[in-house]
């Protein structure tokens, strides 16, 4: 891999198992939206960066090596080999198809306190829906930013919620889940969680404190777990994958036990990317419906 800068762009050359489709529309992030030309723009980190891909050459616009070093590189994984990971993963049929499916899919190192709410807003939603929600929510309490002539909002932090009631909320339309939300910003302010400390935790440890906040389960748990906390270990499971898995794998209906039992004995550390691969290539060719 080859990264250099020119002008206000950050060139890297010799990505491999990179596709931007892959890794904005398979599930795991809310807040990138799609050009005309086929590139991406997001705000992440407080931050506003379009990213386009040829090939195996990635260009981000309105960045810096500096940034790149210290946000990109890692939000991208982009020191991962994602086709040794996919190697060792196909070795059935099922999950061969669906990583040769889903072979650019990266999964993002996203912000704890975003991808937490972010989740805690996707449940039992569909995603044009917590698209606006979240969407909403930065334009009220974000702070602009501008970018080729049009704003953006950065995530709102806990301490921006804090203190704000239900009333408050009810603007961004998120309705029974902005309970939740509030009960995470007021436990991570006050101190009686620190989201910061949860990388540090096994799995088990950073799931249980993550399920002291109200209305997070263990799929939106175990969804930050994947998306923002390095835990590989994990395989987010709802009604669909349990579906999925069922379909795939038994032949017949299953437990979400059933399935979390199958991904350990399957799919061990590499669960969460397994079960990436499975959601997109499923969701996208209509399986297990």
């Amino acid at each position: 891999m080859q990264v250099y800068q020119n002008h206000d762009e950050v060139i890297v050359e010799g990505v491999k198992a990179f596709n931007l489709q892959h890794i904005f529309e398979c599930g795991q992030c809310f807040r990138w939206e799609k050009e005309e030309n086929g590139s991406y723009t997001g705000v992440v980190y407080g931050r506003v960066i379009n990213i386009r891909n040829d090939g195996e050459t990635i260009i981000l616009s309105n960045t810096n090596m500096q940034d790149f070093h210290a946000i990109w590189k890692s939000y991208f994984d982009l020191e991962r080999d994602y086709r040794a990971i996919q190697a060792c993963l196909s070795k059935d049929e099922s999950m061969k198809k669906a990583a040769a499916f889903g072979w650019g899919i990266r999964i993002l190192n996203q912000d704890v306190w975003e991808c937490l709410v972010s989740f805690i807003i996707s449940s039992n939603n569909i995603i044009p829906r917590i698209q606006k929600i979240i969407k909403s929510l930065s334009e009220k309490y974000g702070q602009p930013i501008l970018f080729n002539g049009k704003t953006y909002y950065s995530f709102p932090r806990p301490e921006d919620v804090y203190q704000k009631n239900l009333e408050e909320l009810a603007f961004c339309k998120s309705g029974y889940r902005c309970k939740y939300i509030l009960d995470a910003a007021r436990k991570i302010v006050e101190g009686n969680i620190n989201i910061e400390a949860l990388t540090a935790l096994s799995t088990f440890e950073a799931r249980e404190e993550l399920m002291k906040i109200k209305g997070v389960g263990p799929k939106v748990a175990d969804c930050v777990l994947l998306f923002s906390l390095q835990k590989y270990d994990v395989f987010p499971t709802d009604v669909w994958i349990r579906r999925i898995v069922a379909y795939l794998y038994f032949g017949h209906s299953i437990t979400i036990k059933d399935v979390q039992k199958f991904a350990i004995e399957r799919f061990g550390s590499l669960g969460g990317f397994a079960q990436q691969y499975l959601f997109y290539y499923a969701r996208e060719l209509k399986i297990g419906k």
